[in-house]
Formats: structure tokens, sequence, C-alpha cells
């Protein structure tokens, strides 16, 4: 798996730092970030079409929207690869 590190929060104190990584190769996307609390998980489970909680090798995670410069610059990575 080719993973390329692409950005990290701006904002960060470099020991709580949200993460975006490009795998062309994979066609993925992958994230560090923050968990959500109880009540948020709770609201995002509620609030999802699947059913039940989220299961185990899954999980909501939270990044800032001062990161999407980023996250759209892992999605372009991953959709070069594809018209290679």
């Amino acid at each position: 798996m080719a993973v390329v590190f692409v950005g990290i929060d701006p904002d960060t104190d470099r020991d709580h730092c949200p993460t975006v990584w490009a795998d062309a190769e994979g066609q993925e996307i992958l994230f560090q970030g923050w968990e959500p609390d109880a009540e948020t998980q709770a609201r995002c489970e509620e609030s999802s079409p699947a059913n039940g909680s989220v299961p185990v090798g899954e999980a909501i995670i939270r990044i800032p929207a001062r990161m999407i410069p980023l996250i759209r610059e892992a999605c372009d990575a991953v959709e070069r690869a594809q018209l290679r």
C-alpha cells in the first residue's frame, strides 16, 4: 500500500493532530482524528441509515473544517490515480 502523507491540522499542537493521507493504489483516503463524545456518537448512529451502532473495525472520527483543503487534496490524489 503506497500511503502518502497529505497534511496535518494547521492548528496542531503536534500531540493531538488530525491528519490526512492518500492511498492512490488502494483508492482510499485515510484520516486520523478525534473520537466523538458519547452524545455525538449516538446522534451519528441515530441519523445513519445503517442498522445499529458502528461495528467493530469502523469508527466515527472528528476532523476540523479547517482541514477541508487537505481533504480535497487527498481526494484529488486518489482521483488522479484512477485516471492513469
